[in-house]
């Protein structure tokens, strides 16, 4: 079995064959997959996704390309409230990006902090976008953690070593895309190659970064064995032994999304 930790089925791209991604993701061995809310406006939409199939989970959160035009409707009070419902399972996308600065940074870093207080007080873990903001990152967290434990992962992770390992000191896992089997990504495999195995997870972050042998076309939740391969290859265990391992890792971060021995019963 596998999880494709972070995919949104929200999305246009899947509108008019949603069933058909769904049972082609069963098909291929995924047993969960979290749809990623990007617009707390939006929450409705991936809830109504999530409880449309009994393997599909969400997440509630805000990203920061979206930070701008959300941050007045988001405080923790209302992600507490809203994150009481039994399918979400997690806190985001959230984070900063400053590779594209879609919304000014110190509105990111604000959404972000409402978020890792609404984590602290909910127990729910952080799923985090972090691009070309790497010290910011986990500063804020820091910061707002003040010693206290914050769970969380660093979502489709193409960031450099020292973030990595400032992430793992802190107890995050690190969730690999498709940009792993990229030909170019021969610094991410190396970074990689020392993540503990217990603190892996995969994903499709479909509709996007479709893995080879499809690069290029729409990802969808299926193709996340392909990115599991990869990752088997690039840590020297076989295919089947990473799914159970990455699978294993999923449940234990997210605890309300229940057991690998559910999924699969």
């Amino acid at each position: 079995m596998l999880v494709d930790s972070h995919c949104h089925l929200d999305f246009p791209d899947f509108a008019e064959e949603l069933d058909a991604v769904v049972d082609r993701a069963r098909r291929a061995g995924v047993g969960r997959m979290v749809t990623i809310c990007t617009y707390l406006s939006r929450f409705d939409r991936i809830l109504a996704v999530a409880e449309r199939y009994d393997d599909v989970l969400c997440s509630l959160g805000v990203h920061p390309h979206q930070a701008a035009e959300e941050i007045a409707g988001v405080s923790v009070e209302r992600l507490v409230e809203l994150s009481k419902h039994p399918k979400v399972i997690g806190l985001g996308e959230t984070g900063l990006d400053y590779f594209y600065d879609k919304s000014p940074r110190d509105v990111q870093q604000e959404c972000f902090r409402r978020h890792i207080r609404a984590s602290l007080e909910t127990g729910l873990p952080l799923i985090v976008h972090t691009r070309d903001a790497d010290d910011d990152t986990m500063r804020i967290v820091r910061e707002e953690a003040a010693g206290q434990p914050v769970n969380g992962l660093l979502h489709c992770f193409s960031s450099g070593r020292q973030l990595a390992e400032e992430a793992l000191d802190f107890g995050f896992y690190i969730s690999l895309s498709g940009i792993v089997t990229f030909k170019k990504s021969e610094d991410l495999r190396a970074i990689v190659k020392d993540v503990p195995l217990d603190r892996i997870l995969v994903e499709t972050d479909a509709p996007y970064l479709a893995p080879i042998p499809f690069r290029g076309k729409r990802n969808e939740p299926a193709y996340v064995a392909h990115t599991a391969a990869c990752v088997a290859g690039v840590k020297g265990v076989d295919e089947a032994e990473m799914a159970r391992i990455s699978t294993e890792n999923f449940f234990r971060l997210f605890p309300r999304a229940g057991s690998a021995e559910q999924a699969v019963a």
